[in-house]
């Protein structure tokens, strides 16, 4: 089964402008990004999806592939759906350029996940860890089926309780896998759908046009960049997870 894993990266972020290109201990996001995915296959099999020639020339200076996309890509998925046209492949991941914190593990689920479940889309979830404010906008929150099926996904507090707030939510994790015919589908609508404009999240034109979506649950706690404040969590998160492991190696030892 061929693989390709895409990152879409845009520099004209609303919240955050040159996102992408944004550092975090020294290395820009949408690198550190990439090496997390050459974890998970080879360098000729990642490619950054950009409409701007800053990132471009990041991405060739660091040695991985870049495809220039369309200024006009709605979403990021329609980007991807975009620079899939231009590969060849079974399965396309998308991976978040703003997601610093997912791990190879993570990704590796979801493609498993694809394998198993071909009429599926497959997005990543979690539970919002105790750094992050769930009423936070900027969160997208989900909520699932038995099945694990997507039954929907808001910026609002969902589930709502008539009673208390519950004691856990869970979150979206910007990992997604798809056929090429998924992306097909979601980019010929060349609109955003009603409940899409609403949320500004763009899973939800899957969602209305019909398609299932398999939530899968990862193992790290990812915390996008969304805000320039963002970029000290993540670095206060990679440095508490390196701390870690320089204390296991030292118990092995």
């Amino acid at each position: 089964m061929k693989l390709a894993i895409i990152i879409p990266a845009r520099i004209k972020s609303k919240r955050f402008h040159g996102k992408p290109l944004k550092k975090i201990l020294g290395i820009p996001m949408v690198i550190r990004v990439a090496q997390i995915c050459e974890k998970v296959t080879s360098k000729k099999n990642i490619f950054i999806a950009t409409d701007a020639k800053k990132i471009a020339l990041v991405v060739k200076k660091n040695r991985f592939n870049v495809l220039m996309t369309s200024p006009k890509c709605l979403t990021g998925t329609d980007r991807v759906a975009e620079a899939a046209n231009k590969i060849k492949a079974d399965v396309y991941i998308n991976v978040q350029g703003d997601e610093p914190l997912i791990s190879a593990q993570d990704i590796k689920k979801i493609i498993k996940a694809k394998i198993k479940n071909k009429n599926h889309i497959i997005c990543g979830y979690t539970k919002i860890n105790k750094i992050e404010d769930p009423v936070k906008r900027s969160i997208p929150k989900v909520v699932m089926n038995q099945k694990n099926e997507l039954l929907y996904i808001s910026r609002a507090l969902i589930p709502g309780s008539k009673k208390v707030p519950l004691k856990t939510y869970n979150k979206q994790v910007c990992i997604y896998a798809f056929n090429k015919k998924e992306l097909d589908s979601f980019k010929k609508l060349k609109r955003k759908s009603d409940l899409e404009k609403i949320e500004d999240i763009e899973i939800l034109r899957f969602f209305e046009l019909g398609k299932k979506i398999l939530m899968i649950k990862t193992n790290t706690n990812s915390i996008a960049v969304d805000y320039p404040e963002d970029i000290k969590k993540v670095e206060k998160e990679l440095l508490t997870n390196d701390k870690k492991i320089r204390k296991r190696s030292r118990k092995i030892l």
